[in-house]
């Protein structure tokens, strides 16, 4: 009795995890919290410090290893002292598209427009993000390079982590 419960619990086993992946492989949107980290680049970096963010992104496959993608967020930069200026919070709206390179491994190029509030710069920008990052599971770890454009460029280097379900 003991062999067939544990051929019946084996076997149902492998049915809930081949059922589990099947139904992974056919999931074609995720939505997922993340938090970014951005180091100042040019003149920005003359003014501002690192700059931390929070926000949600969301991406949609539409064909094998292209997928398109959103994120809205908020920014902010605090400012250097003696430098004369507010901090920097901004809203970035970006959409783009990721292109699975090998398994885990992706490239994405991102566009939309960055929101600055408050006392710095205020009004709206352009804005571009390339970046190279690993999607495992759900966890999405990404480096890229972010510039606003309003008056002048505001740069960065960027570190991003999310968890996407």
């Amino acid at each position: 009795m003991k062999k067939i419960l544990l051929a019946f619990a084996t076997m149902l086993l492998i049915v809930c995890v081949s059922v589990q992946s099947s139904q992974a492989q056919l999931k074609r949107f995720s939505i997922g919290p993340f938090v970014e980290t951005g180091f100042p680049t040019g003149k920005f970096s003359d003014t501002h410090k690192t700059g931390y963010g929070i926000g949600l992104g969301a991406d949609v496959k539409l064909i094998a290893g292209l997928t398109a993608v959103g994120s809205v967020s908020y920014y902010q930069f605090i400012s250097k002292s003696g430098s004369g200026v507010p901090d920097a919070k901004v809203i970035p709206i970006r959409l783009g598209l990721r292109y699975k390179l090998i398994s885990i491994l992706y490239v994405k190029v991102e566009g939309g427009t960055a929101q600055f509030t408050g006392d710095y710069n205020n009004g709206v920008g352009a804005l571009v993000a390339p970046g190279v990052g690993i999607r495992l599971l759900g966890l999405d770890v990404e480096a890229k390079y972010e510039a606003w454009f309003k008056s002048n460029t505001h740069g960065f280097f960027g570190l991003k982590a999310g968890y996407n379900f």
